[in-house]
């Protein structure tokens, strides 16, 4: 299945985006048009495809590390939480 527009865009302003003068979210509000939470529930099913991988390779990669590492730091903390409780 080939990208959309809109998952093009997503992927071209994960590239670049901190070139762009004022937060994030806003830029994603302004840009894409859609809110905060909406563009990340999107994003972290979109950089799941073979499809996004083909066209930014870097970006994809770079995204994943970076959910990966959220997910373990979180299950760390969680691991921790329920020691500390026990």
């Amino acid at each position: 299945m080939e990208l959309t527009e809109g998952e093009r865009a997503m992927l071209d302003f994960e590239r670049s985006w901190w070139t762009e003068p004022g937060p994030k979210d806003v830029a994603i509000n302004e840009r894409l048009e859609m809110s905060t939470t909406r563009y990340h529930e999107l994003l972290n099913e979109l950089i799941d495809r073979p499809e996004a991988e083909d066209h930014d390779p870097l970006v994809v990669r770079r995204l994943r590390r970076m959910r990966d590492r959220r997910r373990r730091s979180r299950a760390e903390h969680v691991g921790a939480t329920s020691e500390e409780h026990s």
